[in-house]
């Protein structure tokens, strides 16, 4: 394919592109700019990535509005295409080479499906799934080989369950969501009321709810709560190895990394992020675009829009501000040390 009509193809949802006409090389393929090759398109996010523009073995590359980058392109005959938002147009560009696998619509003979069950249109059902009484499946769905769905389970059109996953009672799953392998939805919570001789088991009689378009990675748990519901809010992605406990909210468009966990009860607002092992105490709220750095230990609310690092978590800015001391402590020791020693001496 022309890499001219790589372009026309997305110009569409891109109305401010730049290009040169000049030259327009075959594409066979998409790559990172540091391994690309003849014929392949890469792209470059902004003036930190733009040495590799001198580097790069790609055919054409995706740049952002600056002209001195895209001088730099011309200088070596590379084709490109100027864009505000190149990772975008790349991610994009992705989906005209790369289509993920979609099972044709069938139901496999090994399925075990309870006849209560409401099956949409066009649903694939992959070998031995197990759907159990009073389940929907909408539109378009597809259930992919040995995934288990409990009692009651409610399933929104053009929602992937991927092989092995978990739907556990009452779960209600919006449409256009992804749940990976080993996941498991609506688990019990982790009640338990300590008695003199341990432990009593809180039954869990609430549910989860996604709404459209979440995606949970793979192995993560969503638990169900003693009573109300779990919910996360549309447009969620939450990566490999995530636990989201019992009763939590979680608002629109948040993303969560991998390891990450919270316990009973947290609140996070809409676009939120967490990176990832985050962990967060049970009741504690993340207020509207608020941040979590790497390995962020997070105790207390966290305001809207603020940043934080560290465990417990503080500000992001005073975190650098004492991770930059932390390899001068030995040296301040050995100086604390002398001014005590001197002070004993005049003592």
């Amino acid at each position: 394919m022309k890499f001219s009509e790589v372009v026309s193809k997305l110009e569409a949802s891109h109305h401010s592109l730049t290009t040169n006409p000049n030259n327009d090389p075959e594409i066979i393929g998409l790559a990172a700019v540091d391994e690309a090759t003849t014929n392949q398109l890469s792209y470059i996010e902004g003036g930190k990535f733009a040495s590799f523009v001198a580097k790069t073995h790609a055919s054409a590359l995706i740049l952002p509005a600056d002209p001195t980058i895209q001088a730099q392109a011309e200088e070596r005959g590379i084709a490109w295409v100027a864009t505000s938002e190149p990772r975008l147009f790349f991610a994009k560009a992705i989906a005209i080479f790369y289509q993920p696998y979609r099972p044709t619509p069938e139901i496999h003979p090994t399925a075990v499906i309870h006849p209560s069950t409401k099956i949409g249109k066009d649903v694939y059902i992959g070998a031995y799934v197990v759907i159990q009484p009073g389940v929907e499946i909408g539109d378009e769905a597809i259930i992919h080989p040995n995934v288990v769905i409990y009692p009651d389970v409610k399933i929104g059109d053009r929602t992937t369950l991927h092989a092995n996953c978990t739907i556990q009672e009452r779960s209600q799953i919006g449409a256009d969501c992804v749940i990976h392998s080993g996941a498991v939805i609506g688990a019990e919570g982790f009640g338990f009321v300590p008695i003199r001789t341990g432990w009593f088991k809180m039954e869990q009689s609430g549910y989860v709810i996604l709404e459209d378009g979440v995606e949970i990675g793979c192995n993560s748990a969503v638990d169900r709560p003693s009573v109300g519901e779990t919910r996360i809010g549309h447009q969620t992605k939450i990566d490999n190895l995530v636990q989201i406990a019992h009763g939590c909210k979680i608002g629109f468009g948040c993303a969560i990394a991998g390891q990450a966990g919270m316990a009973g009860g947290v609140t996070l607002g809409n676009r939120v992020i967490l990176a990832g092992q985050v962990g967060i105490a049970n009741q504690a709220k993340m207020g509207d675009g608020a941040i979590a750095s790497a390995q962020t230990g997070i105790l207390h609310d966290v305001a809207p829009g603020e940043t934080v690092s560290g465990t417990p978590a503080i500000p992001h800015k005073i975190y650098l501000k004492i991770a930059a001391m932390y390899s001068r402590f030995p040296d301040m020791y050995q100086v604390f040390k002398q001014l005590k020693h001197q002070l004993n001496k005049e003592s």
